[in-house]
């Protein structure tokens, strides 16, 4: 302790100042690493939770001593990340979480005391929250909130009512359901509530917008308008992707623009059309008759009834002969054919296509005098474009439709530099300290590393500073008193002044050295000249702290 006292005493005010700020830098960073160190160690134990399942792991985690970090107001807990593993199998085993709404698993107790009321009630908390789950588990849905209303049975037709739900979603940020998430969300509902259909599931976002509103065409009001819009511009956007793929391989990415145009009839109908053909006639239907009459006999001889036997000896003869008639009746029909079409909506009725092509550049001359030409596409190259898009679009002629096909310079084209011309270089984003360190661990721990080295030198400088001077040279004040060239001393005179003069080894090699017996033997000399003469150490003395102060 007396040497350290004795160093910093000699230091001046300067070093001292120095020697403090290095500490106080050197301790600031390594208590900054070790913190970043520490924090970067946690990893997310939990992400989106409900507020009453963080609740339940923070207590948990309080109970274990487990240090833990709460970030994004609450809805994610981290944990060092040694232990993530296990506290998720701790947790687990604890039934947390719970994902916000109980499910099934709140029958797994049998509660012989419950009314009808309270369990319908459970069934419905139960069912909620089992599609609360399912619908979580859609990777863009973050957390979901399912409300029930079962159907109320009667025994009036007038008073029964059907089943409806509705289902509040979150989607994570960054994300956006697909158009195949409504559908499958509001069967996946519909399906899972006895009398509920899709028609009667209505999905909303956090800001209130309603996913699934129904989408019908034909009808009269605004809902039909955007709907009859929305279909018109999916039909241009898949042409003119079409026409985008087909392109791209021939002429170039970024060298042409394409636009379509469809004129939709959102118009359904049904259509009839017979026609006759006079030159064909077909046989429909034909009948045929025929009529035969036997011939008549008269009764003769004597009345009675041996007369009238056929066997009789005596018959007379006939009155007259029998009749035949026949008759046919053919019934023919001029062929006609019937047609029946139904009209769909939504037929294209009209296509009006434009394909915008860049030119080419050529550069002539050099030096000051070099200028740009645009060369345009070959007529063969436009044909070759133009039977291109007509193919990939189903462009019909008779229907009405419009291709145009034209060849202009781009605005990127018209604004190249020459060949020639070095490109001017963009100066890279430059970034602050705490970005590159935040970016770059390695940063950090070279940081560290320098801080160190800081520390270590400090330490460095003030053990060799309290070592002392060294031994190969030694420079002291002496008074007037002191012989010039005293042998004893081995000293020789190099300046003076008026209460004091600077005495010192000889610098023929550097500095004579002296053995400790020699410093002894001065120091002696030295102690016995101040106590024969006091007043000119005084002014030694004085001598000294004035250049102190100075």
């Amino acid at each position: 302790m007396d040497q350290i006292k004795r160093l910093l005493a000699s230091l001046s005010v300067r070093q001292r100042w120095t020697i403090a700020i290095a500490v106080v830098l050197a301790a600031a960073g390594i208590t900054s690493f070790a913190n970043w160190q520490r924090e970067a160690n946690f990893r997310p134990l939990y992400n989106a939770l409900a507020p009453e399942d963080a609740s339940v792991v923070v207590q948990k985690l309080k109970e274990s001593g487990t240090p833990y970090r709460i970030s994004n107001n609450g809805t994610t807990i981290s944990v060092p990340e040694e232990k993530v593993a296990e506290l998720r199998l701790e947790m687990a085993g604890a039934g947390v979480p719970k994902s916000g709404r109980i499910g099934f698993e709140i029958f797994d107790k049998t509660n012989f005391g419950m009314t009808d009321f309270a369990e319908h009630v459970n069934y419905r908390r139960a069912l909620e929250g089992e599609l609360e789950r399912s619908i979580m588990s859609v990777a863009e849905v973050e957390q979901a909130r399912v409300h029930i209303s079962l159907p109320q049975e009667s025994v009036f037709l007038e008073g029964r009512q059907p089943a409806k739900a509705s289902v509040l979603v979150k989607i994570r940020s960054g994300a956006t359901l697909p158009e195949t998430a409504m559908p499958a969300i509001t069967n996946l509902v519909a399906s899972a509530v006895e009398g509920l259909g899709p028609e009667n599931v209505s999905v909303l976002d956090m800001r209130g917008n309603l996913l699934n509103r129904p989408k019908r065409i034909g009808h009269n009001g605004d809902e039909s308008s955007d709907a009859a819009l929305e279909y018109q511009h999916k039909i241009e956007q898949d042409l003119a992707a079409k026409l985008d793929s087909t392109l791209e391989p021939v002429v170039g990415t970024g060298r042409f623009r394409t636009a379509v145009s469809a004129e939709c009839d959102m118009n359904s109908g049904e259509q009839s059309e017979e026609s006759f053909d006079p030159t064909h006639s077909v046989m429909v239907s034909s009948q045929k008759t025929e009529d035969v009459s036997s011939p008549t006999h008269a009764a003769g001889g004597i009345p009675g009834t041996a007369s009238n036997l056929p066997d009789a000896a005596a018959r007379p003869a006939t009155t007259g002969g029998g009749t035949s008639r026949k008759t046919e009746s053919v019934n023919y029909q001029t062929a006609h054919t019937v047609k029946r079409t139904v009209l769909p909506q939504g037929a294209i009725k009209r296509l009006s296509i434009s394909v915008l092509i860049d030119q080419d550049v050529r550069w002539e001359g050099s030096g000051a005098n070099q200028k740009r030409v645009l060369v345009p596409p070959t007529p063969e190259r436009i044909k070759v474009i133009h039977d291109l898009a007509v193919a990939a679009s189903g462009f019909k002629a008779d229907r009405g439709d419009q291709l145009i096909v034209e060849s202009l310079p781009f605005e990127s084209t018209l604004n190249l530099d020459p060949p020639n011309s070095a490109p001017v270089p963009v100066a890279p984003k430059k970034l602050s300290p705490m970005e590159q360190l935040k970016s770059d661990p390695k940063m950090m721990a070279a940081l560290a590393a320098i801080f160190a080295v800081v520390i270590a030198g400090v330490f460095f400088v003030v053990r060799k500073m309290m070592k002392g001077t060294p031994r190969n040279s030694v420079e002291v004040r002496m008074p007037q008193a002191l012989p010039q060239g005293t042998p004893e001393s081995g000293l020789q005179r190099t300046a003076g002044g008026n209460e004091a003069e600077t005495w010192a080894a000889p610098q023929a090699t550097g500095g004579i050295p002296l053995g400790p017996g020699r410093i002894e033997a001065l120091t002696n000399q030295l102690r016995s000249s101040a106590q024969k003469d006091a007043e000119a150490y005084a002014g030694v003395l004085r001598g000294w702290l004035k250049e102190e102060r100075a």
